[in-house]
């Protein structure tokens, strides 16, 4: 009785292993931010701010340069105040992801206002914290609550306060003081230092990161991180980000056979 063969289409057999797409590199989604909140981002343990939005600032009558430095409890006070210590440094040391809590702060005129404090762990990719992020969102005052009214001599204070701290602000204050701290690093006896926001931008850069992917990372919109290595590239002369990395590299700046790369700390200003 004759039989039919037929060829044997294994992929095993004929050295042709099937394998499965690669998925697509898509980018990591960025938190919603609730309409009316700003956002602040924090050192890890200390808790002190190192970047902030206009509005972050304007809050308490200051400019994004004035408010950076100062600790989130010198500037946020709650009814239960070891409560949030606690809460914030589980926060800080991994323990939790997220704190919501009410707190007051004071604004220009000195005012007391409340608030939702939103605190949300930023993490590296291989692990840890190196950050955390701050929505503030204000609510509003007793006296709106009660009577559906605004005190417009307080409405005229704060625009009056508002208007002051952005008088010098506007129209690139950010990047008046980005070139002006780059002038200052370049003075250091050929020893460059960056602002911490700048270091992240340049380790994300040399770990391979998209502008995407930074982006998202940092919390910052891509023209902003864009803005960032653009000036780095002027600054260290350099053509294109394989060469800043390069010269980074070359100038010491990132610690030596570490990875991710990590910028120096007395790099870090």
């Amino acid at each position: 009785m004759a039989t039919t063969r037929f060829p044997d289409a294994s992929p095993r057999k004929n050295g042709a292993a099937l394998t499965a797409p690669p998925a697509p590199d898509l980018p990591v989604p960025r938190p919603r931010v609730p309409r009316g909140a700003c956002t602040a981002h924090a050192s890890p343990g200390a808790l002190v701010i190192t970047a902030a939005e206009h509005e972050f600032a304007r809050l308490f009558g200051l400019r994004p340069k004035e408010i950076c430095g100062r600790g989130l409890f010198e500037l946020l006070r709650s009814s239960a105040p070891g409560r949030l210590r606690e809460q914030l440094t589980a926060l800080s040391s991994g323990r939790c992801r997220r704190v919501t809590r009410k707190v007051t702060g004071r604004d220009a005129a000195g005012r007391e206002f409340t608030a939702e404090l939103t605190a949300t762990a930023v993490r590296a990719p291989a692990g840890g914290t190196t950050g955390v992020l701050v929505l503030l969102r204000r609510t509003e005052t007793e006296a709106v609550r009660r009577t559906g009214r605004v005190d417009r001599a307080e409405v005229t204070d704060r625009a009056e306060a508002v208007d002051r701290a952005d008088a010098v602000d506007r129209a690139g204050a950010e990047r008046k003081e980005a070139v002006a701290g780059a002038a200052e690093g370049d003075r250091t006896a050929g020893r460059p230092v960056l602002s911490a926001l700048d270091a992240q931008v340049l380790e994300g850069v040399a770990s391979g990161e998209s502008t995407v992917q930074l982006a998202s990372r940092l919390y910052l919109s891509r023209q902003g991180i864009e803005y960032r290595v653009g000036q780095m590239l002027r600054r260290f002369d350099a053509p294109n980000r394989p060469a800043l990395v390069a010269r980074a590299h070359a100038l010491g700046m990132f610690a030596a056979g570490q990875w991710p790369p990590r910028v120096l700390p007395e790099r870090v200003r």
